[in-house]
């Protein structure tokens, strides 16, 4: 870890055990305390740099790099010194190489933009024994459901590998989603470009549009009522926001969804239960990254999604499309 107490500019050598990590993410680890705002500030200034030369946030690291780190003031927020959040984070599975776990809904993958813990950190503190822990992919903070993590660099280098577009023919990666909308098609094929833009506020969004990178999902109907569909969701590619941003692109928000969906309409959905985005990754099957073996995991719906289903079928005819006038639903 670079001396944070002097006004010196540090150079660390990049070992094994971060060989392939992301720049930013490597420097979120050793600069432990330093807020993730003000290091990918300094990295994209060119203040950081990578065997003497600019390098890009997702630069990926190679053994014996020299990162140059300038001088960088610690500034630990007093949450951040104290124990992370009674989070219960359920194990679906575990080995050696790999810590599969069922992520609870309202959680972000990684602390930052005022998040002080999130699912990584609060693993790393409730297993201070563990010398690697790091994400294998992302779910957004309001989805639920299968969340890979390596406990090996190996492992992990992996596991990227596998979920890059050319590796993706070998994982089958699905969602249950409710969406808003009589969906008629038992199986939809949605081929369309997703490009990344961010608000004035620095959120992240995406938008369909021929400019933005290509981006396939496979929709399969499972349940319908009046007013909306209980759909699967197949990843063919893993794009930011993809599955919520198909779905509103094709006039069916995901119930829930505060960036793409209605806000009228997820008003009277809050009011009748339902107090979160309804997306929960489900199923995922692909090889081990280590013995190469098939691997196959599933989550269950969690039991407020399965709930307001029920209540759903149970109040059919209940229209949640138009306000009642009385600030109420059901």
């Amino acid at each position: 870890m670079p001396d944070s107490g002097k006004n010196s500019v540090s150079k660390v050598s990049v070992q094994e055990d971060a060989q392939d990590q992301r720049l930013d993410n490597y420097l979120f680890r050793l600069c432990k305390g330093v807020p993730k705002s003000h290091i990918l500030r300094i990295i994209r200034k060119g203040e950081v740099r990578v065997n003497g030369k600019r390098a890009a946030v997702s630069a990926r690291l190679s053994l014996g790099d020299i990162v140059r780190i300038p001088p960088i003031r610690v500034a630990r927020r007093a949450e951040e010194e104290g124990a992370p959040p009674a989070i219960r984070l359920p194990v679906v599975y575990e080995d050696d190489a790999l810590l599969v776990i069922d992520k609870p809904s309202g959680i972000a993958v990684h602390g930052g933009s005022g998040v002080s813990f999130g699912v990584i950190e609060t693993l790393r503190r409730q297993r201070p024994e563990a010398k690697f822990l790091e994400l294998a992919h992302r779910l957004d903070k309001e989805t639920s459901g299968l969340l890979l993590v390596g406990k090996k660099r190996s492992a992990l280098t992996a596991l990227h590998e596998t979920f890059r577009d050319e590796g993706r023919a070998r994982v089958d990666k699905r969602y249950l989603l409710l969406v808003c909308g009589r969906w008629m098609e038992p199986l939809t094929d949605v081929r369309r470009p997703l490009l990344k833009y961010s608000l004035e506020n620095g959120e992240r969004r995406v938008c369909v549009s021929e400019e933005g990178k290509a981006s396939r999902t496979v929709f399969r109907l499972r349940s319908r009522w009046e007013n909306f569909s209980l759909l699967e969701a197949r990843l063919k590619t893993g794009r930011t926001h993809q599955i919520r941003a198909h779905c509103a692109s094709l006039g069916f928000p995901v119930a829930g969804d505060d960036k793409y969906g209605d806000y009228s309409l997820n008003r009277n959905l809050r009011k009748a239960g339902l107090k979160r985005l309804f997306l929960h990754a489900w199923k995922l099957a692909l090889p081990h990254p280590v013995t190469r073996d098939a691997l196959s995991l599933e989550s269950p719906l969690p039991d407020a999604l399965k709930a307001f289903l029920a209540r759903l079928s149970a109040h059919e005819n209940q229209d949640y499309c138009q306000d009642d006038g009385r600030g109420q639903a059901l």
